[in-house]
């Protein structure tokens, strides 16, 4: 049955194999998009100016934030599409998809108006050298043209993941990717283009990546440019979606802050203390793509639940979510403290980063295991769209955070690690005594009923 077609109350049985089938497509859409700064990094090391390296590696970071920072726009869009899904409310679906589309628009094109002041901002942040600011900004310039596709793939993926259909946002990642680096290699290697050639090869696989979205939600029956402009700027609606997505663009600015301070403190500490932590850091990524896929997984199941009315699925949802990532974070650490000490010496040759890197290998081990509650209840808020709660309680882990660095001030990189433990652990313990709250908050009958019960 297609859920979107089903009414509140109906709707695919929440399985462990279901679980599997909406967190797989995402995992490998996770993995495959390192792959990408991978060929273009070996691209232009094949032209052998360092300068030009350099420039591609600041303008990845650069955009990575400024695009990140609008990420709530996948997040808020697939909450959204799956609680309209559950309920089978298909007009629903398409009005927010044609808001979701509207703002990328509007906010990509507001960052294509300010590419010389946002520019300027990142030549200042990152001080390098007349040669890298030379090529980054010439980077800059043609990369920003991106901005509105980009955020538009957000809202695209959002729509395909609240609708269950992980496979198609994996096809769609892998598409984006695919056309990236085949025009990465031609523009790069072939034309001779530089770093601009790189540039315009993100731009062109974005663009691609919208038509063919917006083609494959045409298929699955979405018109989103069809719902009238009174629908779209319809004051609920409107109100909900700007809500939903500033509460998570608030919670992604907090995350940011939380990693940016982990990474500047780590660099007063030294250059082997802050490549050590880089180095360790990669550990954390690789059980993050793996968690965030459960977490996705539980943004579609939650979502959908919610929106059928059916307190039963959503919480066999949020059960098998947890147990999942648990489960998987548990053995993930214990494959990190087995065989970090291969993988260090994989990634650097250098004796004194190994060194410090083996030093704390234990707590970048255990990274896994703390952030594994937050992986899956941010999954969980996401889909039943209770944002306020999740930036709120972001926001108090990012208090502990620095609480914690404050007191373990004077103990160097472990105090970094401590207060990185004890911010992801906050997140997922904060989560959880708040969820009974709002599960009964989303389900007031069954909640009422229960108490009626106790109460006899």
């Amino acid at each position: 049955m297609n859920p979107a077609a089903a009414g509140p109350g109906a709707g695919p049985e929440v399985t462990h194999r279901r679980m599997l089938a909406l967190a797989v497509p995402i995992t490998l859409a996770n993995v495959t998009t390192p792959l990408l700064g991978l060929v273009g990094t070996a691209a232009i090391g094949r032209l052998g100016d360092a300068a030009l390296l350099g420039a591609l590696a600041l303008g990845a970071v650069a955009f990575d934030y400024l695009f990140w920072t609008f990420g709530a726009l996948r997040m808020a869009t697939a909450g959204l599409t799956a609680q309209a899904t559950g309920a089978g409310n298909t007009a629903e679906i398409d009005r927010t998809l044609a808001r979701a589309l509207a703002a990328a628009l509007a906010v990509g094109l507001v960052m294509v108006a300010l590419q010389g002041p946002l520019a300027a901002a990142a030549f200042r942040l990152f001080g390098a050298s007349p040669a890298v600011t030379g090529a980054f900004a010439a980077y800059f310039s043609v990369r920003i043209w991106c901005a509105p596709f980009t955020l538009a793939n957000y809202a695209i993926l959002g729509s395909t993941l609240g609708r269950g259909r992980t496979d198609l946002g994996l096809a769609l990642q892998v598409a984006i990717n695919a056309v990236n680096v085949a025009l990465t290699l031609l523009f790069v290697l072939w034309a001779d283009d530089g770093v601009a050639g790189a540039a315009l090869a993100t731009v062109l696989a974005e663009v691609a990546g919208t038509v063919l979205g917006l083609g494959v939600l045409h298929r699955l029956g979405s018109r989103p440019w069809r719902v009238p402009v009174a629908e779209i700027v319809e004051r609920a609606g409107l109100t909900r979606m700007l809500a939903v997505n500033g509460d998570v663009m608030v919670r992604t600015l907090a995350l940011i802050t939380a990693l940016a301070l982990f990474s500047a403190l780590g660099a007063r500490a030294g250059d082997a203390t802050l490549a050590a932590n880089a180095v360790l850091q990669n550990l954390f990524l690789v059980g993050s793509f793996f968690l965030d896929g459960f977490a996705t997984a539980a943004e579609v199941l939650c979502g959908q639940a919610l929106g059928a009315r059916d307190e039963g699925r959503f919480r066999a949802a949020v059960r098998l979510s947890l147990g999942w990532c648990l489960g998987f974070a548990l053995a993930v650490s214990g494959l990190f403290l087995g065989l970090g000490g291969a993988f260090i010496d994989a990634v650097t040759t250098a004796p004194e980063v190994r060194a410090v890197a083996r030093d704390y290998l234990v707590y970048a081990a255990l990274t896994p295991l703390a952030a594994a509650a937050a992986f899956a209840f941010d999954g969980v808020y996401v889909g039943a769209t209770w944002t306020r709660p999740m930036r709120n309680l972001m926001l108090a882990a990012l208090a502990v955070d620095v609480a914690v660095l404050a007191l373990t001030r004077g103990t160097g990189n472990t105090g970094l690690w401590l207060a990185m433990l004890a911010f992801l652990a906050a997140r997922g313990l904060g989560q959880a005594l708040l969820y009974p709250r709002l599960v009964d908050g989303a389900f007031p009958q069954a909640a009422a009923g229960r108490a009626a019960e106790a109460a006899r």
